[in-house]
């Protein structure tokens, strides 16, 4: 992947903040709309869940999960020319975590902070797979996709 193509991954990542979770239920695939705050490097990705929600009782039983962010629809003719990236990764419930990040992000949050059933989960990255475009196709390891980080 060039720089410019980097780049653009890295913009993605850290302009939009909202993904698709993806986990899996009962050995079926169920995804559901979250917030996301991503490691400077991009080495992990936190999202702060409520324990009652279906996605957080996934992950307690399967740390298998995906990420899904993409371009924000802005009505153009040919959508698929919208970039996305697809992360694979574990999940794993942390204690603390970074709080102070996500509310200067989700200002809004705050009220969920009160909240005993949420908490903070990290994904680590296994590999993700970026669309920068139509036929712009980037397969990444953990390692490249963390290295993209630099280019933005």
């Amino acid at each position: 992947m060039d720089h410019e193509t980097g780049r653009g991954l890295a913009s993605l990542i850290r302009r939009e903040r909202i993904a698709h979770l993806a986990t899996l239920r009962g050995g079926a695939p169920m995804v559901s709309m979250t917030l996301y705050l991503p490691e400077r490097d991009f080495s992990a990705f936190y999202v702060h869940v409520s324990r009652l929600a279906w996605h957080t009782q996934d992950m307690q039983h399967d740390a298998r999960v995906a990420l899904s962010i993409s371009e924000t629809d802005d009505r153009r003719a040919d959508p698929f020319t919208l970039m996305r990236v697809s992360i694979r990764g574990e999940a794993a419930q942390i204690s603390g975590g970074p709080k102070e990040a996500w509310l200067a992000r989700f200002p809004e949050q705050a009220i969920n902070f009160e909240l005993a059933d949420f908490s903070f989960w990290k994904i680590t990255p296994r590999d993700a797979r970026f669309v920068a475009g139509f036929g712009r196709i980037h397969n990444l390891s953990a390692a490249e996709l963390s290295a993209t980080s630099a280019a933005g």
